[in-house]
């Protein structure tokens, strides 16, 4: 892309100044920024930052909030003022309103991308430091882009579209005029959030339906039912959903079965695979491997993007510190209410003030996280704290000028976060190495500074869209500045207890031996003073954050360590874990959270040198021949590092959104292609499925408070068989699997053996452990009960009678079979009577997953809700003094 000449680009805001009339004069007064509207936009704010959150560690996407903000205010403010409870807000509160409630999104991105990579690091991701991370980003890059303002929005105006900014303005004025788009977002909500609940809550079909294809050895089509999915594949558009799928078809039919084919021969591992690629499931393969050539294909994609962004970048650079001037020196424009209303900006001395505040508050990280335990430790020692505030400054000022001149030149979706991310982490890393801080807790100040620079680049192109919205309707921007810093202060706060629940909630413990590392001598538990139990164990155990590379030799992750300095618990995250069924068998919904594994890649490849180099070359192989090609890398990168489950339903959103373009039609008659906007039904009803699916899976996962609710709401997940007479496990899980895939009982072929094996897996390991109850014991046998203590078996018989004769309390027989895996082998045979859970069938799922898509595409073709009309259709109120409205 060529850039302007400096004679076009000053003519341009020449002619743009001098046409530009907001909707809103400057000489009206009305209400702006008032509470009620600062309040309905933090509230938003936190609702859909929960849902960008979701999506972010779904599929490491998010969509832009301003618009259904904007539409929910309307909405909310005109039907609020109809039972007299408030006036109707006025367009500069609705703009309030979607300002304050923007930030949310743009944070939860910045937290998604970069704070579960913790975890794969061996650090703990406690809410202190998520919440500082959360805090210091946001406000930063809100203040870092406000001195920026009248370079990019004002004197750039005929240049600078800022496109999701200019389609909320148009959204906001249709609103004005009495626009009802908003029922389409409480439709689509309301049928997410119920199809959520039937579907994560009640589990009343398969999550994932999947399926082996047994004459093509290692391809396993699937895809997830989720309406958040589906809505975000409507949104990014045809193009973009194909070439994600297009990488999830290279990774799940070409990578993962070209892997397979070639090492089921081999009789030795190869690194980082611990196991035989014969013995491993395409899941271990996808994660011991492609996972790696994703995440090099990412890196690389990101950079890509960067530098094709660099004209732009330098350009920006340049426009942004030839044009930062003191507030009061500018065609009368003042810092402290003289000027023109539309021109008032936050005096540049608060912006100076607190900017230079933050930045001494991320250098005090470290001297009060000495003195206060409270304190959340980001860097390790004052030097790198120092550093640290020195790269943020740096870094931030840099892609927070790029980010805010990017988003007016290319959009948001767009806007290449994720690669300056990777290049402030990539340099950081370096500088790191170079210094010779390579230390456990000098990759936690690594991923620190960079993930403050995320969170504020994410901000600051937020906050250049919302004040071009502001420009566009008339607004005051030091009332948005304020609105967004209070916005972006309250979504920091709660984001962090958002994203600690969605770990927690799916956060499996495991006891198993083939889970646990195996140490050459005990740990000393006295430098392990944390405690944590276990669920249905009352013990009290020591917490054992094993890093990288740690001297134990242990996989990074978190253990409980009983006194003795034994390992008795794995315990893997709901973000980025790896085991996919609880200890009783029940499935476990996991976050991919593909970006953060990006960073924690990146953090411990450069600062260990450990990285499996070749996997990752690959990837960036991939991204450089796709970019040859004339295809976007990042998008198919991405689609190579998630899942094909992730990228099916996205690309199903996708095809929705070609036949809504081709065949669509608009109340005037016109083909919806040629008047599509961001807030069109279709659109509209894809917001809502993400917005109501996303907050209806938040809530689930909220409900594992209590341990019993989840079970209760889980009675309908599995279908079950009743053992008829006494039969061997072996022999009778057999049989299930061939009733399951309709094959009879004779001769089978040698692919319909395996697949018949591969289902027969499936539904032991369904039900090893809740059949854990009638695997027998001998009397005499000795076995170990929690806190060290044990007892001897009296007489033989089954495990739950055993569980019966044991002393204590809460002794149940899944908890012995847990702790005697080395004495205890499950289940031989099954007596009569015995009920075997059945995996899900897939048909359930894609027929329910059917009707969404149907409807998708009813309402996307105009046949079910209509367009509202454009802004230009509509009568021009601009000289009408509002102030009084409502």
């Amino acid at each position: 892309m060529t850039a302007p000449t400096k004679e076009l680009q000053t003519a341009a805001a020449n002619v743009a100044k001098e046409e530009h009339k907001p909707y809103v004069p400057d000489q009206v007064r009305m209400p702006e920024f008032t509470w009620p509207a600062v309040i309905v936009g933090a509230v938003l704010g936190i609702v859909f930052g929960a849902s960008s959150l979701y999506l972010v560690l779904k599929v490491g996407l998010t969509v832009s909030a301003s618009i259904p903000v904007a539409v929910l205010s309307i909405t909310l403010f005109r039907a609020f003022s109809k039972i007299g409870l408030v006036r109707r807000a006025t367009i500069l509160e609705n703009n309030i309103v979607q300002t304050t409630g923007s930030a949310g999104e743009s944070i939860a991105f910045g937290v998604g991308v970069t704070m579960p990579a913790l975890m794969l690091l061996g650090f703990e991701m406690d809410i202190g430091r998520v919440m500082v991370v959360s805090v210091l980003g946001g406000l930063l890059g809100i203040l870092m882009m406000i001195p920026l303002r009248r370079a990019f929005i004002v004197k750039q105006h005929g240049l600078l579209k800022y496109p999701e900014g200019t389609a909320c303005a148009e959204v906001l004025i249709v609103g004005e005029q009495g626009g009802s788009s908003a029922k389409t977002v409480f439709i689509g909500f309301g049928i997410a959030f119920f199809y959520q609940f039937l579907w994560q809550g009640l589990k009343l079909w398969k999550e994932i339906p999947a399926r082996s294809l047994s004459w093509f050895k290692g391809a396993v089509p699937a895809i997830e039912v989720n309406p958040a999915l589906l809505g975000v594949g409507y949104i990014i558009g045809t193009r973009i959903s194909c070439i994600m799928v297009a990488g999830g078809v290279l990774s799940s039919f070409v990578l993962i079965p070209a892997i397979r084919l070639f090492g089921d021969g081999l009789s030795t591992t190869i690194f980082p695979g611990k196991h035989l690629i014969k013995n491993m499931s395409e899941d271990a393969i996808w994660h011991d491997y492609v996972l790696y050539i994703g995440a090099g294909a990412v890196a690389a994609g990101g950079i890509i993007s960067l530098f094709q962004a660099l004209p732009l970048i330098l350009s920006s650079m340049k426009a942004g510190l030839s044009d930062i001037r003191t507030f009061r020196g500018r065609e009368g424009g003042g810092e402290n209410g003289a000027g023109a209303r539309t021109d008032r900006d936050l005096p540049l001395w608060i912006v100076g003030a607190g900017a230079l505040g933050l930045v001494f508050a991320i250098w005090l990280t470290t001297p009060l996280h000495r003195l206060f335990d409270w304190v959340p430790e980001l860097f390790t020692h004052p030097t790198g704290a120092a550093l640290g505030a020195v790269l943020i400054v740096l870094f931030g000022f840099l892609f927070v000028t790029v980010s805010s001149r990017l988003t007016g030149e290319i959009g948001s979706s767009s806007n290449p976060i994720s690669g300056m991310t990777v290049a402030t982490l990539l340099l950081t890393c370096l500088i790191f190495l170079l210094l010779g801080w390579t230390k456990p807790g000098d990759r936690l100040a690594a991923l620190s500074v960079a993930a403050v620079v995320c969170i504020a680049a994410s901000n600051g192109g937020t906050t250049s869209q919302d004040l071009k919205t502001g420009y566009l309707v008339g607004a005051t921007p030091k009332w948005q500045q304020l609105a967004i810093l209070f916005g972006a202060l309250s979504s920091a706060l709660v984001i962090g207890w958002i994203l600690i629940q969605l770990n927690q909630a799916y956060t499996v413990y495991s006891s198993s031996p083939k889970d646990l590392p195996e140490l050459a001598q005990p740990l000393d538990v006295r430098n392990l003073p944390d405690l944590a139990k276990a669920p249905g164990d009352d013990t009290f155990y020591h917490v054992w954050q094993a890093t990288e590379g740690n001297p134990e030799k242990a996989p990074a992750g978190k253990y409980l360590v009983d006194d003795k300095g034994r390992v008795r618990y794995l315990v893997d995250p709901g973000i980025n874990g790896r085991l996919t069924r609880r200890p009783d068998g029940t499935e476990v919904p996991r976050f991919k959270a593909p970006k953060a594994q990006l960073m924690a890649f990146i953090t411990d490849g450069i600062l260990t040198q450990k990285l499996p180099w070749a996997l990752v070359l690959l990837g960036v192989s991939i991204a450089v021949v796709m970019e040859l090609s004339g295809v976007p890398s990042l998008p198919f990168a991405v689609g190579v590092y998630l899942p094909l489950s992730s990228s099916t339903p996205i690309f199903a959103g996708g095809l929705v959104r070609y036949v809504a373009d081709k065949w669509g039609k608009t109340a005037s008659g016109a083909t919806r292609s040629e008047t599509e906007s961001d807030a069109s039904p279709g659109v509209l009803l894809s917001t809502g499925y993400i917005a109501g699916g996303a907050i209806a899976g938040v809530l689930i996962a909220f409900l594992s408070f209590s341990d019993e609710i989840p079970k209760a709401l889980g009675l309908w997940q599995y279908r079950t068989f009743v053992v008829k007479q006494n039969q061997p496990t072996d022999q009778l899980y057999s049989e299930l699997a061939k009733d399951e895939l309709g094959l009879s009982r004779e001769t089978l072929s040698e692919d319909q053996k395996k697949e018949v094996s591969t289902v027969s897996d499936e539904i032991a390991e369904l039900n090893t452990q809740y059949l854990a109850q009638y695997a027998k014991v001998t009397s005499g046998t000795i076995l170990k009960l929690p806190e060290d203590k044990q007892f001897q078996i009296q007489s033989s018989g089954y495990l739950k009678d055993a569980a019966n004769q044991a002393p204590g309390k809460s002794i149940n027989a899944q908890l012995l079979f847990d702790l005697n895996r080395d004495k205890i082998e499950p289940a031989k045979e099954l007596p009569e009577g015995t009920s075997i859970r059945l995996p899900q069938r897939n048909l359930p799922g894609l027929v329910a997953f059917g009707i969404l898509v149907l409807l998708l595409t009813l309402v996307g073709l105009g046949w079910m809700l209509r367009s509202p009309p454009a802004a230009n259709e509509l009568p021009d109120h601009r000289d009408q003094d509002q102030g009084n409205e409502g």
